[in-house]
């Protein structure tokens, strides 16, 4: 079985993955680790090699590679490409364009574009994963930079909450430790983030509800959705920015403001503009590269490349309008 933690560069992978060949050699290891080859059709263990090194149910009759049922099932992209694209979209801190990929490759912008895509789709965010101890609550509003726009074209009335021209998001981050390769105990952070219709009451605290186990300390502004959290469980404490209060002990909501800093760096520096209809995609990508910033690059493509052996990606599932 691969070791990935020797891939810590590009050039180590680069050199290892220079073939379509051995890079299925890599992906059937990782699929059917003890060599029982299983039907991706109807599931019938120990299918049989053929002599083109694809493999044949005994069951269904079904002629299948070892791309059926991964991320690169019918892909016309050679495997290498896929496997550096994959290494250099784990590895940049704030993501990558289509564009970028697309020299880095040397493949078409909408090739890049659909591989992108792709890959956030192995991004999404676990539903079932909760919160407890301490929790910080805040939103954030992506769009509407009116500003750069003549002022004949300026919507009025757009500042503050207005969801005009900006659609909001709602994050929750836990604090945590993080123990390093030497044993030391680090601060850290996971999040959960979600693209909502509104900030209202019912809105915020119900996801809360879903998301923090009763009982934790959920740390907000002083915004009145937040109002009542007590009554549902949870110990409420309360930053009041408005009166220029941002630290007060250990109470403070630094932590997801720092979240919502590196995905607008993220937006604005690396994607430029995201549409709305992608933007919980985008939301997902920066969520996964946050919560896996303590882990090294080998972990990190190690996980996008088994998460990726495991999820077949449909093109009606990625529309052709296309963000960057």
């Amino acid at each position: 079985m691969i070791d990935f933690e020797n891939f810590d560069n590009i050039i180590a992978l680069t050199s290892y993955f220079n073939s379509n060949e051995i890079c299925k050699q890599v992906i059937a290891e990782s699929r059917w680790r003890d060599g029982d080859v299983i039907c991706p059709y109807c599931g019938e263990h120990h299918c049989k090699v053929r002599k083109d090194g694809n493999y044949r149910c005994n069951k269904c009759k079904s002629n299948f590679s070892c791309l059926v049922g991964t991320i690169f099932e019918n892909t016309k992209v050679p495997l290498p490409k896929w496997f550096v694209a994959m290494y250099l979209i784990s590895s940049h801190k704030k993501g990558i364009s289509s564009h970028q990929l697309a020299r880095d490759i040397h493949v078409t912008q909408t090739t890049a574009w659909y591989m992108l895509q792709k890959v956030r789709l192995l991004y999404q965010q676990n539903d079932s994963v909760g919160f407890n101890g301490t929790i910080e609550c805040d939103e954030v509003y992506i769009g509407g930079r009116e500003k750069w726009k003549h002022k004949s074209m300026r919507i009025e009335h757009t500042q503050g909450r207005s969801t005009k021209t900006k659609t909001p998001v709602f994050g929750m981050a836990k604090r945590d430790v993080f123990v390093n390769k030497n044993g030391e105990e680090e601060p850290v952070t996971y999040v959960h983030a979600f693209k909502i219709q509104d900030t209202s009451k019912d809105t915020l605290q119900t996801i809360i509800q879903q998301f923090a186990v009763e009982g934790s300390t959920v740390i907000t502004d002083e915004h009145n959705a937040y109002n009542g959290l007590e009554n549902l469980g949870y110990s409420h404490a309360v930053i009041n920015h408005g009166s220029d209060e941002f630290v007060n002990g250990s109470l403070y909501t630094n932590s997801i403001e720092s979240f919502w800093s590196h995905f607008r760096r993220m937006i604005h520096g690396v994607y430029h503009d995201v549409s709305d209809k992608h933007l919980q995609k985008y939301i997902d990508e920066a969520v996964y590269r946050w919560n896996t910033k303590k882990d090294e690059e080998p972990l990190r493509f190690s996980h996008m490349f088994h998460m990726s052996i495991g999820l077949v990606v449909r093109w009606k599932q990625i529309t052709m309008k296309r963000a960057a």
